[in-house]
Formats: structure tokens, sequence, C-alpha cells
């Protein structure tokens, strides 16, 4: 295995790094404070070429490989998570998942703008009664010539008052469970849509999250993603880019919770020392060092698979499961080596756990993560070849 960056990565991974310092970090704790989500930045990513950076050329994208998506994810939460989950939801969840299911004519329609970042796309799954319980979902959609009527409702959703594109799931045939769902791309613009920001949340505050409501909306056929029925194998699909993206994205999390508490650490001074030299102190740091870069290897080692086109349920939930728990574990300890100021918004630590919490929980939580890795050992799960791999990623030819 090769662990070395190429140029171009180094590259990425520094244009990355200093978008970051300009355009978020001064002001991500205003940001954070009013609870508001600047979709300048999401502009600005997609003139870097962020925004579709695991897609091919030929699609609108950069053509990068997927650990390339890892390092902007990394990058861009070490600055905040708001921004690394609209990266998340837009590349991970709609467009590599209209890469992999999706028509030409669909890819042409609706993957290309979003590849350039001209339109905005997110993920219509989780309902009030239907999280980890995916077959619970009540919202439907009824054939009525050449339309799909939905009928539902939507919650927990990021970028819902942002996004142009949503990929919604509905029941076409409630009788089959969950091999009735399918999947559709539902426009912002169709009548009888509409969406409610959430507010009130415990952390990523100054991310866009709330709900989606379909009253009798008509959405053509050919916006039915796949076939009738494969709605449940798209949005599993979906979660297995979109879970990779969070993973690489808690290691950001893990390195701004590192480089805050270096930074105190040479600041403070208890007992005559400064803080860094008490052993305990240490202790804490030793184990955000160890666990930036055991969640870093699971991370590229799913984004390999990925590369190589081949399935990575598996590995991308161990990603997923463990850089989660590695960074909520990591910001716990940064409050508590700042002692007293962690508890404040005076430094940005009590603003890295509060958001360290929610990707524990969606996207899977530790506890389905837990039984999944239990099930492969045991030997009552095996991943099967979908029928739509994500494409293998083929290096662009050089001129």
């Amino acid at each position: 295995m090769n662990f070395e960056f190429t140029d171009e990565q180094k590259m990425l991974r520094e244009t990355t790094r200093n978008f970051v310092d300009k355009e978020i970090m001064p002001y991500i704790a205003d940001w954070d404070e009013k609870g508001t989500f600047d979709p300048k930045v999401t502009q600005e990513l997609a003139d870097l070429g962020l925004m579709g950076v695991c897609i091919p050329e030929q699609y609108g994208g950069s053509g990068m490989d997927y650990n390339s998506l890892a390092i902007v994810c990394e990058e861009l939460e070490r600055g905040d998570t708001a921004f690394r989950t609209a990266v998340s939801v837009h590349t991970g969840l709609n467009s590599m998942t209209l890469l992999q299911w999706g028509t030409e004519e669909q890819k042409q329609k609706y993957l290309i703008p979003q590849a350039k970042g001209e339109k905005i796309g997110a993920f219509g799954l989780t309902e009030p009664s239907a999280g980890s319980d995916v077959a619970s979902i009540q919202t439907t959609a009824k054939k009525d010539g050449d339309y799909y009527i939905l009928n539902g409702q939507k919650n927990w959703i990021s970028l819902c008052d942002i996004a142009d594109h949503f990929l919604v799931f509905a029941y076409t045939d409630k009788t089959k469970k969950h091999h009735g769902i399918s999947a559709f791309i539902v426009e912002r613009t169709f009548t009888g849509f509409s969406s409610k920001a959430t507010k009130g949340k415990l952390g990523i505050r100054a991310g866009n999250t709330g709900e989606l409501f379909f009253d009798n909306v008509k959405v053509p056929k050919e916006n039915l993603l796949g076939e009738e029925g494969e709605g449940f194998k798209i949005a599993m699909a979906a979660l297995d880019n979109g879970r990779f993206t969070v993973a690489a994205g808690a290691c950001g999390q893990i390195m701004a919770c590192l480089e805050a508490s270096v930074a105190y650490c040479h600041e403070r001074d208890t007992f005559g020392k400064p803080i860094g030299k008490h052993q305990l102190v240490q202790q804490m740091l030793a184990k955000m060092e160890a666990g930036l870069q055991m969640s870093r290897l699971l991370v590229y080692r799913a984004g390999e698979l990925k590369n190589q086109g081949k399935r990575n349920t598996r590995e991308t939930s161990l990603a997923k499961w463990q850089a989660c728990d590695f960074a909520n574990s990591a910001a716990d300890d940064a409050v508590q080596i700042h002692g007293a100021y962690g508890y404040s918004n005076e430094y940005p630590v009590e603003r890295y756990l509060r958001n360290s919490k929610a990707p524990v929980i969606y996207e899977g939580t530790r506890e389905i993560h837990t039984i999944m890795q239990a099930e492969y050992v045991l030997g009552y799960r095996k991943d099967k070849k979908l029928n739509n791999m994500l494409p293998a990623w083929k290096p662009q030819e050089q001129d």
C-alpha cells in the first residue's frame, strides 16, 4: 500500500486549508452564535472545484479520486462541521448517488450542474418516525400517468432551505416493505414542495437543517432514480458514500481539537509549569493523536476500495463508527484541557464538543454500526456486489 499523497492531493489539502483559514475561521463563531448558514461558502467552494471534487470531468467535476474527497472533508471540518456536512450531503449522498444510479439523461440534467456547484443537491430519507428503521418511512409516491404524486414529510434534512434538488425516498408499494421503496429526484420548484429550518440544535448551528414537506407533489416519471422498488438499495449505497465523508470529516474535528489543545498547552501554566508538562494532559493529547492516525487509516482504506470500484460497506461502517467516536472523545478531552475556559465560547473547543455529537448519531448511530460489525464477524451479514457499483476512479489523461 502507498501511504504517500500525490502532488495533486498535497496541493488540494493546502488549497482547502487556506480556504478554511481565510473564509471560515474568522466568521464561524458569529455564524454559530446566530445559527445562520452562509450560502456564499458553497459558491466559493464551487469556484475552487470542491463541490464535485471526485465527480468525473465529463460530468462537470474535478475528476479526482475518492480519497481526495476525504481530504476536502477533513479540512472543511477542521473549520466547522457545518461546511463538511454541506459537501457530504451535496457530493457524497446526492451527486455520487446520481453518478452510480442515474441515467445518462439524469446525469446531464442534474449531476453536471451539481458537480459544477451551479445547483445544490440534498438527501431526503429520515422522517419523524423513521431513522435507523428505514422501512418505517411514511412518505408515498403514487403513479398517475406520466407522474408520481408524492405525499409525506422528511426531517433532519441538511441544506433543506438551500438545495435545489433532493433525492427523496418514498413507498411505491407498501405491501413489499423495504422492497417497495423507490427513489426520486425532486426539484425545489415543484408545486406542493416546501421546507422549514429547525432551530434549537445542540450543535452544527451554522448549518441549515430542517424539514421537507410534500403535498401532492407531481414528479415526472423520468425523475425515478433506478427502478421501482430499488430505493432501499439506492439509499444504502448512498449511505456508503455519505458515511465515508462523515468519517473523513471526523478526522478534521480531531485535528482541530488537537491544534487548539496544543496551542492552549503552550499558553497556560499551572503549578509553576506549562500544562503540557503534566502527564495526564499529555495522555489526552496522545489519545487524540492516536485517534487521528487510526481514523485516517480506516478512511483511506475505504477510499481505496472505492477507487477500485469495490463494495466497501463493511470498511466504511467501521471507519464512520470509530472516527466519530474518536472525534467525540477528542472534543471532550479538549474541553477538559481548557478547564473552565473550555466551557465558554471564548475558545472554539466548546463548539467542537457540541458539533461532535451529531455525527455519532446520523448516517447510522454507533449502535447500528456496532451491530453491523458484529454481524460481519459472526457471518450473519455478507455483502453482495450491487448491479450499480460506484465507478472505479480512473486518472485523467494528461495532455
